[in-house]
Parts: structure tokens; C-alpha cells; sequence
């Protein structure tokens, strides 16, 4: 079994800026993605950045050039920098881990992001 806890939401202003941190913790295979998805009311779960254990890297393009994912493979975190952040950013971002030679797939609980003056 795989854990995932999230932290680091909140409100923030417009332009300003939010970083997410996702700590995996339990039988964790060497070769997995880990990536951030989110939700907003009314809408389906949607991707916003993936990173594979070898470092590479998949973006939305809706957050290309504004958020940043990055893992500490030691520590099996990854965590996700939000900068220039937008009304339309706001959501419950949930952090997954999926397991290369297995397929099986692990959410965290999720944390909200609210943008808003």
C-alpha cells in the first residue's frame, strides 16, 4: 500500500504564488509517476503536470511556463511551484502516484487552491 499526504494550498491573490508538496510513503516501486491533477466544481479531474522517476517531465498546456513539478526521489516528494496564478487555477488539487509495473494508481486526500482577490 501507498500513502499520499498533500499540503501547501490555500488562497492567494491573482499573480501570486502557491507551492504544493505530495509525501509518498509505504511500498513504493523504483520505476512509477508521480504527477498533480485537479478539479474544479462542475468539472472533471484534469491533468496538470506528471513526472516520471527518471526526471521527465508533462505539463497541461494550461499551466506551461507558470507551474513547475519537481520530485526528491530520496525522500519520494514531489512538489509543484504555482506561479503567476489565476481565478480559473482554482480547484482541489490531488496528488497520484502511479506504479509502472503494476498499474495500480494511488490519490491523496487533495488540497484546495482558491485564487481570489
Amino acid at each position: 500500500q501507498v500513502q499520499l499526504v498533500e499540503s501547501g494550498g490555500g488562497l492567494v491573490q491573482p499573480g501570486g504564488s502557491l507551492r504544493l508538496s505530495c509525501a509518498a510513503s509505504g511500498s513504493i516501486f523504483r520505476l512509477n509517476v508521480m504527477g498533480w491533477y485537479r478539479q474544479a466544481p462542475g468539472k472533471q479531474r484534469e491533468l496538470v503536470a506528471t513526472i516520471t522517476s527518471g526526471g521527465s517531465t508533462n505539463y497541461a498546456d494550461s499551466v506551461k511556463g507558470r507551474f513547475t513539478i519537481s520530485r526528491d526521489g530520496a525522500k519520494n516528494t514531489v512538489s509543484l511551484q504555482m506561479n503567476s496564478l489565476k481565478p480559473e487555477d482554482t480547484a482541489v488539487y490531488y496528488c497520484r502516484l502511479a506504479a509502472v509495473a503494476t498499474g495500480e494508481n494511488y490519490w491523496g486526500q487533495g488540497t484546495q487552491v482558491t485564487v481570489s482577490s
